[in-house]
């Protein structure tokens, strides 16, 4: 069809003469429509008329199949793909197909790197306009659109409407192998490259694969040290805006997704439903070499790195290698002496909201996890999992130099401390070394004489929590830990083990004088009468 109307700036060329004044009006920055509710400018009267259907919630075009309703037809042709699976646009380099020219136009911006479009405040990049419109809210504070039901506000009207379907239950997109739902479509073609073991986006530093391109950049971001979110009560920086808004909730206090079980509230949907698993039972992530099963498949991945020995983050400091970043960056706080935390009962300080939680339950005396055998409760579900461990004999972390094996992770890392002799925490005081930060913070309020932890039958302190929890067996006469053998009870886990021990063997040898001892830190106590 002739095009005889051409526009004098881009050369374009257009049917009619009003098309090509609409058009003019790109260039000119014309915006004559304006909104009466929000007062965003439009080119043409027909772009506003689409966009007041935003305010009013109507939306007139409907998918016939799944009830979705559009503002505009050419929208719900484009969503019809989703049906249908036509991908008429392809990536010429991952062969990837998308059902929008548009779409494949910004994908392809991931290829060559190009983010020509830049927030003035933080300097970060983006592939479109529209991503960096949504992000200069954080900046501003700026959330135009707010849940009806429980009031969150949102930059970005898609993420309302993601976050209706919590309070809706709707998950339209489903995993054809597993069965699980999603809210959105993105999330389960990530969701099932789990399945495939598919990781197209590789970090160039260390190797790592992801599922999903933003999460590339944001691990990229481990390596650089760039953190642009910060947040303005601490000082705490974030690779990313979401970890801000989270970390934010640690200063309100606000945890919106609570479990009907225990009480224990979250500040993300879907922190509760791995928490869930923890009363069901339910480990859908099972590790293919021990069998040990997980709630979640990033707590798989991180544990994978156990029988692999891989610790990708490594402390510039100490050389100290870590599974997971966030450990990393919890660590590195030993050496700045930061703990932005502090418990408002007593004062205390930690390098991580989430052992500022578990230690506040030593003022309330919570303990909601309880152990079905003995009646033992604990104040977090890890805790417990170890406990556990001690009826069902399982020990499935095992020293590679002596053979030993233990119930949890920390305590076989620990363990093998012994044997690189390696203390790398050391008291300004008197310079006694120990191999745990923790230790070191015990050991200091013996200088101190400080002891927060008071017994409320008898009123002794203690500068432990756990030596707290074990006198106070002396007043309850409470002896959980039971010989399988002779049925004699003891306070104490490891007095068991050591009673065990008496009745079969002495594994710890001196190497000068051959006495036996059946713990190793009375052995290394009695070398000392040869040194």
């Amino acid at each position: 069809m002739e095009k005889p109307w051409k526009c004098v700036d881009c050369g374009e060329r257009y049917r009619a003469p009003s098309l090509l004044a609409a058009h003019r009006r790109s260039h000119t920055g014309e915006r004559p429509f304006t909104c009466s509710q929000c007062e965003k400018g439009f080119i043409q009267l027909s772009s506003l008329r689409t966009h007041q259907r935003v305010h009013t919630g109507e939306r007139p075009f409907t998918c016939s199949e799944c009830r979705k309703g559009f503002t505009q037809s050419s929208h719900l042709q484009t969503h019809q793909r989703v049906h249908t699976g036509v991908r008429p646009f392809t990536c010429s380099q991952r062969g990837k197909g998308f059902i929008q020219l548009s779409t494949l136009r910004t994908h392809e911006r991931v290829h060559t790197g190009v983010r020509p479009f830049t927030c003035s405040q933080c300097g970060e990049g983006f592939t479109c306009s529209s991503n960096l419109r949504t992000h200069e809210r954080v900046h501003t504070g700026e959330r135009p659109f707010t849940c009806s039901q429980c009031g969150e506000g949102f930059t970005c009207l898609s993420t309302l409407q993601r976050h209706q379907r919590v309070h809706t239950g709707e998950r339209p997109f489903t995993c054809s192998q597993c069965g699980k739902g999603f809210t959105q479509l993105s999330n389960l073609r990530a969701h099932q490259r789990l399945h495939t073991g598919e990781r197209p986006f590789t970090c160039s530093q260390c190797g790592k694969g992801f599922t999903q391109s933003s999460e590339l950049w944001a691990h990229q971001r481990v390596h650089t040290g760039e953190r642009p979110f910060t947040c303005s009560q601490c000082g705490k920086g974030f690779t990313q805006s979401s970890n801000l808004q989270r970390h934010q909730q640690v200063h309100t206090g606000e945890r919106p997704f609570t479990c009907s079980q225990c009480g224990k509230g979250f500040t993300r949907l879907f922190h509760l439903q791995a928490h869930q698993r923890v009363h069901t039972g339910e480990r859908p992530f099972t590790c293919s070499q021990c069998g040990k099963g997980f709630t979640q498949s990033s707590s798989l991945r991180a544990h994978q790195r156990v029988h692999t020995a891989e610790r990708p983050f490594i402390c510039s400091v100490c050389g100290k290698g870590f599974t997971q970043s966030f450990h990393l960056l919890s660590h590195q706080r030993v050496h700045t002496g930061e703990m932005p935390f502090t418990c408002s009962n007593c004062g205390k300080g930690f390098t991580g909201s989430s052992h500022l939680l578990s230690h506040q339950r030593v003022h309330i005396e919570e303990k909601p996890f309880s152990c079905t055998d003995c009646g033992r409760s604990f104040r977090q579900a890890s805790s417990l999992v170890a406990h556990q461990r001690i009826h069902t004999g399982e020990r499935p972390f095992t020293c590679f130099v002596c053979g030993k094996g233990f119930t949890a992770l920390p305590t076989l890392l620990r363990h093998q401390k012994i044997h690189t002799e390696e203390k790398p925490f050391s008291c300004t005081d008197c310079g006694k070394n120990f191999r745990q930060s923790s230790n070191l913070s015990a050991h200091r309020r013996t200088h101190t004489a400080e002891r927060p932890f008071t017994c409320s039958v008898c009123g002794k302190g203690f500068n432990r929590p756990s030596n707290l929890s074990a006198h106070q067996r002396v007043h309850t006469g409470e002896r959980p830990f039971t010989c399988s053998v002779c049925g004699k009870g003891f306070a104490k886990s490891f007095n068991l083990l050591a009673h065990q021990c008496t009745d079969t063997k002495r594994p710890f040898n001196c190497s000068v004088c051959g006495k036996g001892f059946t713990q190793s830190q009375w052995l290394l106590r009695h070398q000392q009468v040869h040194k």
